[in-house]
């Protein structure tokens, strides 16, 4: 019988969430090792969705197992970065055009709530990067294709993580958060090719100056 909480969730999900989040925003530090007890003692949550969750995360490279040793966060390689922005640039590009077309009222709504917060929120790196993961991952499901989203999320988890451990010491860049509002603008006026345009722009503007940093001339 599979295990809920309350409003639904599955518990392996619920697990698979919280570890994921604490795996992309570095507070579990790449090479920690993912102990299933001690994270079951950590979420309240049993060990058997720890499990569940801990195999999907090394299936998405968020985590690797290593025979006779355990599971452990998987390391960082920054070189990484530029090969998943060539895919995140054009896959962006796509969500934000197919969000602009199919996003319900419910769903525009959210996306300017969330703008909004990040247009004026805390620049603090941590309260940044999570709030800005909510809107990105706001648009893969306004655009209603189910396998789009899932490509999208594992991809964001990835460059997420990287930017996280290379900005983690500066605040974030407010031309980052307006270029991302444009983006949900576009979406919400139904603007199917400037939505693909802004996103795009926003993900290139962004990890150029990523590289900027962690590879300074």
């Amino acid at each position: 019988m599979t295990e809920t909480v309350s409003g639904g969730e599955r518990l392996a999900d619920q697990a698979y969430r919280q570890i994921r989040d604490l795996i992309v925003a570095v507070e579990l530090a790449p090479g920690t090792p993912l102990d299933e007890k001690a994270l079951s003692a950590r979420l309240g949550l049993g060990l058997t969705p720890i499990r569940e969750a801990l195999r999907r995360l090394t299936l998405e490279k968020l985590a690797v197992i290593y025979p006779r040793r355990g599971t452990f966060v998987a390391a960082v390689n920054i070189a990484d970065e530029a090969r998943l922005s060539e895919i995140r640039v054009e896959l962006e590009g796509l969500a934000a055009a197919l969000a602009a077309e199919r996003a319900t009222e419910a769903q525009r709504a959210e996306l300017v709530e969330l703008a909004d917060a990040l247009v004026h929120g805390s620049v603090q790196r941590v309260d940044h990067t999570g709030l800005d993961a909510r809107v990105h991952r706001a648009i893969y499901a306004a655009a209603h294709n189910d396998f789009l989203e899932a490509s999208l999320n594992q991809y964001l988890n990835l460059a997420f993580r990287i930017w996280n451990l290379s900005l983690r010491d500066r605040p974030a860049d407010r031309a980052h958060t307006h270029s991302q509002r444009a983006v949900v603008d576009a979406i919400v006026k139904g603007d199917a090719s400037a939505a693909r345009k802004a996103a795009e722009a926003h993900l290139r503007d962004f990890t150029a100056q990523v590289r900027s940093l962690v590879h300074p001339r």
